[in-house]
């Protein structure tokens, strides 16, 4: 897949996803319609999909004039279709979508909201999670509790090393911030941290990260590391207590 990112509001990232074989054409969690027009008539390709992640605003704000401008067809979760504008397709826990030539899996992860879903395409190797994982971080859960969202980052977590992960937003620095204090002696998360830091000093984005990365960089995807549990105080056999515990932490950091 050729995937272009595009910048909208003030910290979301938005996908376009091209097939090179069909010319298909999806975007992933349109917050904004305009831009997303913008740079479709500077490359001249036609919307063919709208790939929606969860129901928030920020997520779906375009979809409906997305939808009226190219006839778009909006695939989402099953377990939130109510709240997905204009959704045509839905897909849930397991199941494969074709797009193009490619196929998305898609995995059921609750927690940030209860509907949210991630679309995996293997051979592209790119993961797009929407608000479930961040570069060293992870969604607020607004509707899920910490065994649902510790659940749905091991799921992910799971994934190939070489697994780009392209979440939506640029939160990374803010985030390495938190991490630091809680995790302070972990190398991977020291070299992560400083990467951070010269790509935002460059003015470049630090999405996509690896998954193999964040495996050993993001805390919220080591609650099940005896240290991590160790430093926040919580027992190293509950790793949903140990990720609610470093949630909370960042919730009020």
């Amino acid at each position: 897949l050729e995937i272009v990112q595009i910048p909208v509001l003030q910290d979301n990232y938005v996908y376009l996803l091209r097939d090179p074989g069909t010319g298909s054409v999806a975007v992933v969690d349109p917050a904004v319609a305009d831009a997303v027009e913008a740079e479709l008539d500077r490359r001249q390709w036609r919307l063919t999909h709208v790939l929606n992640t969860h129901h928030h605003g920020d997520h779906v704000g375009g979809n409906l004039r997305l939808k009226q401008r190219y006839g778009a067809t909006i695939v989402g979760p099953r377990a939130d279709k109510a709240r997905i504008p204009g959704i045509d397709v839905e897909v849930g826990e397991g199941e494969d979508y074709a797009f193009g030539q490619e196929t998305a899996r898609v995995f059921d992860v609750p927690g940030h909201t209860r509907g949210h879903i991630a679309y995996w395409f293997k051979a592209s190797r790119a993961l797009f999670c929407g608000d479930t994982i961040f570069s060293l971080g992870c969604g607020r859960m607004f509707e899920g509790t910490p065994p649902q969202m510790w659940a749905s980052l091991a799921k992910l977590r799971d994934l190939p090393a070489e697994t780009r992960v392209y979440c939506a937003h640029e939160y990374t620095e803010s985030n390495a911030r938190f991490a630091i204090t809680v995790d302070p002696g972990n190398k991977a998360l020291g070299d992560r941290v400083a990467e951070v830091k010269r790509l935002r000093a460059a003015g470049q984005p630090t999405v996509p990260s690896l998954m193999g990365v964040e495996r050993l960089a993001n805390p919220f995807l080591r609650a099940d590391d005896p240290g991590l549990a160790a430093a926040v105080g919580k027992p190293a056999n509950d790793p949903a207590a140990v990720f609610g515990e470093v949630r909370r932490r960042k919730d009020t950091f």
